[in-house]
């Protein structure tokens, strides 16, 4: 009988074997080759060519411009983790009330999920025309948005956090019908009033998916990549050059693949451990 038990344990383990393969394909091999390269200089085509070891992870540590990357790149994620957030438990927050309309208005808040972000980099852009804009007439000013280093990040950020905002609106979403509607009416039989109930009660009962949408947020917001490109390409000067900007533009115009494989390993590092201190800070600031 365990024979036989042991044989069906095997089949079934020989079903993983093909997306297993598939998952070490594209995921493990990139992640090791990355690691392989980020220890070599290499030639314009992205081959191995000499052995520097740690020798790019120092030529990085010892780099105004990175460091000057590493800092646009917290404040560029601080922006957009808490204005995608606070934009996505407001709509969710809204569209939590019974009024007519309010299929129409879901619709509107959950909209930027299906744009991407390339399209929406180019209409933004269009608003934001020092010429033609329509943000410069509403306001009756005349900047130049994404060309002045004041402003270029948060332009880009800005964007970001709208993009990010439909996706958490929907978490939001989600978690808000998960709580009992009875907790309100108690709520209100003893005097509370909306903000008490906001605070003292939905915060609370959305602590576990606030949770899960900040980690998703922070990891997105590490990775952003196409607005840049089209808004500023990291300009003007290095004032929206974040890591993965950086990334892109060391391999691909300068052809230092080593010194991008380094800073994408470095990358890798600082989501796993903002990520690990999440999960650790889990248990005191999250009530299930």
């Amino acid at each position: 009988m365990s024979t036989k038990k042991e044989k069906r344990n095997l089949g079934a383990y020989g079903y993983l074997i093909p997306s297993l393969l598939i998952f070490g394909v594209f995921l493990f091999y990139p992640f090791f080759k990355t690691i392989y390269l980020s220890m070599y200089k290499t030639n314009k085509m992205g081959e191995a060519k000499i052995f520097v070891g740690a020798g790019n992870y120092v030529d990085l540590l010892t780099s105004p411009s990175f460091y000057n990357s590493l800092m646009v790149t917290a404040i560029f994620v601080l922006i957009v983790v808490i204005g995608g957030m606070a934009l996505g438990l407001l709509g969710a927050v809204l569209c939590n009330q019974a009024f007519p309309g309010i299929r129409i208005f879901s619709t509107a808040y959950a909209l930027p999920m299906a744009i991407a972000s390339s399209s929406a980099a180019m209409i933004f852009k269009i608003m934001l025309h020092p010429s033609i804009g329509i943000v410069n007439k509403i306001l009756g000013l005349n900047i130049n948005w994404i060309n002045d280093q004041r402003y270029a990040l948060v332009c880009v950020a800005v964007l970001t956090a709208w993009l990010n905002s439909g996706i958490n609106f929907l978490y939001f979403s989600a978690g808000l019908s998960n709580i009992d509607e009875s907790i309100y009416e108690r709520a209100s039989v003893d005097g509370a009033n909306a903000v008490q109930k906001f605070f003292r009660l939905t915060l609370p009962g959305l602590s576990p998916i606030m949770f899960y949408t900040l980690v998703v947020n922070i990891i997105q917001a590490f990775q952003s990549f196409g607005q840049v490109k089209v808004l500023t390409q990291g300009g003007p000067g290095e004032s929206t050059n974040l890591i993965v900007y950086s990334i892109y533009r060391d391999a691909f115009f300068n052809y230092r693949f080593g010194s991008a494989a380094a800073q994408s390993v470095i990358l890798f590092l600082i989501i796993m451990v903002l990520t690990l201190l999440m999960f650790r800070a889990e248990k005191k600031g999250v009530s299930y």
